[in-house]
């Protein structure tokens, strides 16, 4: 089958391959200064992990200088450009170090990508046990679960039945967290999905294309906290772009 695309189309089946020996790290960010060192702290406490992307999504606070003083790799977007955009960035940059690079990473052996909410902060480092199955061959893409979050709030769930019944619809497969954007995924499969379903379609989009492609996908509980949509008004209307989102990117799949 052709490569996946937003018109739904689905991508090839993975091939053999031999598993990545190392893991980069890609962290999307939108004015996350007062998370992300945290977050990179912990990452970096993470032995697979041996390169770290940061891409500033647009911020208008010290997301970048964070990221700078940290050491690792960035990307700057002037204006936000949206989550697929930059975990398609991140991806750039990570083929481009490692085709500078040679030796090592030769191109039947790439670094696997692990895709980190930049808000996660120290329970970042527990993303160790996501990259397992992917690292071991076991998995061309691996979905962290997350436990009840700290923080009240949360809604009401209507995204994620939309998101649940679409992808068992398309591919016969029920997910746990359908939303989760925490993912270790092979080079292989992340690049057979492009380009990625726009906005906040993109992990169903990604889920989709990766199973409809014949990838083996695994859901891993992780313990990971991060900030939880409240209900107030603002919340509210985040929920229904992001309902709007999954529903394209499902819809686009169903033609």
């Amino acid at each position: 089958m052709p490569p996946g695309t937003d018109s739904g189309a689905a991508p090839d089946r993975q091939g053999p391959g031999r598993p990545p020996a190392r893991v980069a790290a890609i962290v999307p960010a939108k004015d996350e200064e007062d998370r992300l060192g945290a977050t990179l702290d912990a990452l970096a406490q993470i032995g697979s992990i041996d390169l770290v992307v940061v891409v500033d999504d647009g911020s208008t606070d010290g997301t970048l200088r964070i990221a700078n003083l940290a050491g690792v790799q960035t990307v700057k977007h002037q204006v936000n450009l949206g989550k697929a955009q930059a975990m398609t960035s991140g991806a750039k940059v990570v083929a481009l170090l490692e085709a500078e690079a040679g030796g090592a990473f030769q191109t039947d052996n790439p670094r696997a990508l692990l895709f980190v909410d930049a808000d996660l902060e120290d329970s970042a480092r527990n993303l160790d046990v996501l990259c397992g199955p992917v690292v071991s061959g076991e998995a061309d893409m691996a979905i962290a679960t997350l436990p009840p979050q700290k923080t009240t709030g949360g809604g009401f769930g209507f995204v994620v039945r939309l998101a649940r019944d679409g992808i068992a619809r398309l591919t016969g497969r029920e997910m746990g967290q359908p939303l989760s954007g925490m993912r270790c995924i092979t080079r292989e499969a992340f690049e057979s999905a492009l380009p990625l379903a726009k906005g906040w379609g993109v992990e169903v989009g990604l889920t989709v294309d990766v199973l409809r492609g014949g990838g083996r996908v695994v859901e891993v509980p992780v313990e990971l906290h991060h900030r939880v949509t409240g209900r107030d008004l603002r919340s509210q209307l985040h929920r229904a772009r992001q309902y709007r989102d999954v529903r394209r990117a499902l819809r686009a799949r169903s033609r």
